[in-house]
């Protein structure tokens, strides 16, 4: 980079050296001479710095557990015709469960997220699990509607840290190079979970009685449960330096090196290259105070229900509030719509599904209908390869385009895809249904386009706000997810009445357009969201000391 351009870089929140152009910075890098962002400290405790095997492994247990909680919210489906009868109520009773869920989803999120931050991940998880397991028991013994609304308290509120927690988790233990790849992981986890399980539902059903259905869900958490409580570890870590003060000193190291270039004294510098970090070494890294004699924590340590060394220092309350305060920062409201317009196709799939496909002119007995979810659950494996590695592969290139330097906005280039693929599988889905044409063209292409657009923009709405304000990202998701939910809510209660008033025709219709309008803001974050950013500097910094309150 030239000094013209070096003299012009601007330290907007979120744009940041991503890649060692040179290869002559001293910092830590991997394959490739990609700074490390975060970098790893020199605690031997520090999540980053476990070995790469163990960093997948721990991801893994989070990843099942988050396939498994979604699943428990949406595991209903295809018993919902049945469940007409059974309980004497209507479709909209039914998929008032989806929204009571949605709603608690979103309060959970609200509660959890600073009761993690005080008393650790792990412990949040253990709890989830026991709450999800007593819905489930709730519902098996459901004999009217009131078992049903119970249950999706309890089911929400446990599956509300799928939407925020575990996305803090991959932040704890994967680099931002990284970071698309782990998202788009945990949002194949919740779609997958969403999609896998009606078909699971339909078979256990047919063969064996619905409240089986809730029996084996009971079984398979109890045993991931005691998986939890001997192997997963907590990922909770407080850092000395953010990622201001990485760029300051990657900015001074620049700086150095131009002039020497000017005074022709440089001509083939060899400088001390740190990269593939060591991940067991006491060796003090950069921008780290002294911490390489802290001793590696026990199993027993490890393993505690409560984790409180590592974790967040400030009152609950105050955790509790804080994520209110950032409806300013318009990267948050952005990603909490655009989720939200994510799950709500979640939603149109869950509540319609034995509709359209357990009635005339299909008449698909329930495992049938289960089988249907196939289709998006195709989708959403597919989408999360675009929306997980694929867009961090254009995000290194790009930077590499951009001498080294990495903008947020460059995940937004690839939504264009699940922008127009979205819309596309709605009106595959609706108006095919409608017409009575072959099941085969709505479950394969429109809910396969439908669960596809899920996935990778699910992916991309949640790692664009962390990029740009990577250092308030917990209260940011929490924000977002809250959005998501209530958005989420509104159309469960809203889309029975919708259909029932206009017809599957003209709600498909409407629904695409809405697709189309929502997603398609994309293009204004694209063009705007570096001036957003850089007019939200001055607050960023602010709300980032973890004392400031907003009042």
């Amino acid at each position: 980079m030239s000094d013209l351009e070096h003299n012009h870089y601007e330290m907007v929140p979120g744009t940041v050296h991503l890649v060692d152009m040179l290869g002559d910075l001293k910092v830590q890098k991997g394959e490739g001479n990609i700074i490390l962002i975060p970098q790893p400290s020199a605690n031997i405790n520090d999540p980053l710095r476990w070995s790469t095997r163990k960093r997948y492994f721990q991801f893994a247990l989070v990843f099942v557990w988050s396939f498994l909680l979604a699943a428990g919210c949406n595991l209903s489906g295809p018993i919902f015709a049945e469940w007409t009868v059974v309980f004497n109520c209507s479709f909209f009773d039914l998929t008032s469960t989806v929204a009571i869920a949605c709603f608690f989803l979103g309060i959970g999120c609200v509660v959890l997220q600073p009761t993690a931050l005080k008393l650790g991940r792990r412990f949040v998880y253990l709890l989830c699990t026991i709450i999800m397991m007593v819905s489930q028991a709730i519902r098996s013994r459901a004999t009217n509607l009131g078992y049903l609304y119970g249950s999706a308290v309890l089911a929400g509120f446990s599956a509300a840290p799928v939407d925020s927690l575990v996305e803090i988790s991959t932040t704890d233990i994967f680099f931002q190079h990284e970071r698309s790849t782990a998202m788009g992981l945990v949002i194949f986890a919740l779609c997958a979970g969403n999609n896998l399980a009606p078909v699971a539902t339909g078979y256990i059903a047919t063969s064996m009685g619905w409240r089986w259905v809730f029996y084996m869900m009971i079984i398979i958490l109890a045993v991931t449960f005691v998986v939890q409580l001997f192997l997963m570890e907590d990922t909770s870590f407080r850092r000395s330096s953010d990622i201001t003060v990485l760029e300051a000193e990657i900015l001074t190291q620049i700086k150095s090196r131009e002039t020497i270039d000017a005074k022709g004294g440089r001509t083939d510098i060899k400088t001390e290259e740190v990269s593939d970090i060591d991940m067991h070494s006491d060796e003090k890294t950069h921008g780290e105070d002294d911490e390489s004699s802290i001793p590696l924590r026990s199993y027993a340590q490890r393993m505690a229900i409560i984790h409180r060394e590592y974790n967040d220092t400030r009152p609950w309350i105050k955790i509790f509030f804080r994520p209110f305060l950032l409806v300013r920062f318009p990267a948050f409201i952005w990603g909490g719509f655009i989720y939200g317009v994510t799950v709500m196709w979640i939603t149109l799939l869950a509540s319609t599904t034995s509709e359209i496909y357990g009635l005339p002119p299909y008449n698909f007995t329930p495992n049938q209908v289960g089988l249907t979810n196939l289709g998006a659950a195709i989708g959403s494996f597919v989408g999360m390869f675009f929306g997980g590695p694929f867009v961090d592969y254009v995000v290194i290139q790009l930077s590499k385009r951009n001498n080294g330097i990495f903008e947020p906005e460059f995940r937004l280039y690839a939504h264009i895809i699940p922008t127009i693929l979205n819309s596309a599988g709605i009106l595959a889905y609706g108006l095919t249904s409608y017409s009575g044409a072959h099941w085969a063209i709505s479950v394969v292409l429109g809910q396969g386009l439908i669960g596809f657009s899920m996935s990778a923009a699910g992916s991309i709405s949640l790692s664009y706000p962390i990029d740009c304000y990577q250092k308030i990202a917990s209260e940011g998701l929490v924000l977002i997810l809250f959005i998501r939910n209530m958005i989420a809510m509104g159309f469960c209660f809203a889309l029975q009445p919708w259909i029932d008033a206009c017809g599957l025709k003209v709600t498909t219709w409407l629904l695409f357009l809405i697709s189309m309008a929502l997603n398609g803001t994309f293009i204004l974050m694209i063009l705007f969201g570096k001036r957003f950013r850089r007019w939200t500097a001055d607050a960023y910094e602010r709300y980032s000391d973890p004392t400031y309150t907003g009042f």
